[in-house]
């Protein structure tokens, strides 16, 4: 079984991303010097909207190893991770995989909200990055960063600026500020200058502190 969710994944990557490396190369000093050191790495999509922000809630508040030992057993309960399937998941199951009772709490509401169709699932590439955040924020467990995790890791927007990330505002204050403190509109004003690519300069960022990349 393991074989075969391995082999449904499909990744996708972004058709903008030399273009906007070329742009920011050029615009901006710190990314001429960034981007060079990553090759041809860049934002990846997993392909399935329901299975990036299962990972997305499962993720949170803990770090990207715990996540990943957490999410690797959580997987393995169902015999597919679909919507349908997690909602036939005992509780007891889900927290001996590592989840707390909140997390599984909103795992389920999650699901609820595919399953029902209450989410505009086939209309999503039509609409603006606003309006599926308030789509998503409507959803347990789902904040204003999970949204903007997913229009980024899923959905491939080339222009997401998420200002309550912890990584892109140390990332922001390590190459731009010397390591200083930076505020939310200080951040703001250095992403100024790599509109439209808000998007690839913030993973640009991530990679900045931490070289491996993170998927969801």
């Amino acid at each position: 079984m393991a074989a075969t969710k391995k082999a449904a994944i499909e990744v996708a990557t972004p058709g903008y991303w030399a273009d906007a490396c070329t742009h920011l190369t050029k615009r901006d000093r710190v990314m001429k010097r960034l981007i060079p050191r990553f090759g041809d790495a860049c934002l990846q999509s997993r392909g399935d909207a329901f299975v990036t922000l299962s990972r997305s809630i499962v993720g949170q508040q803990i770090s990207v190893k715990a996540a990943q030992s957490v999410w690797n057993r959580f997987e393995a309960l169902p015999k597919r991770l679909t919507p349908a399937h997690v909602l036939k998941l005992k509780v007891d199951d889900m927290r001996a995989a590592g989840l707390s009772a909140r997390k599984v709490e909103y795992l389920v509401d999650l699901a609820l909200h595919f399953d029902s169709g209450r989410l505009h699932v086939n209309q999503w590439d039509d609409m603006d990055d606003e309006d599926i955040i308030a789509e998503l924020v409507a959803i347990r467990g789902i904040g204003r960063w999970t949204a903007e995790m997913f229009l980024m890791f899923h959905l491939l927007r080339p222009d997401v600026l998420p200002l309550d990330d912890v990584g892109l505002i140390k990332g922001i204050s390590q190459n731009y500020f010397s390591g200083e403190p930076v505020s939310r509109s200080e951040a703001r004003e250095v992403a100024e200058g790599w509109a439209p690519w808000r998007s690839v300069a913030t993973w640009y960022m991530w990679r900045s502190l931490e070289p491996l990349p993170v998927a969801y």
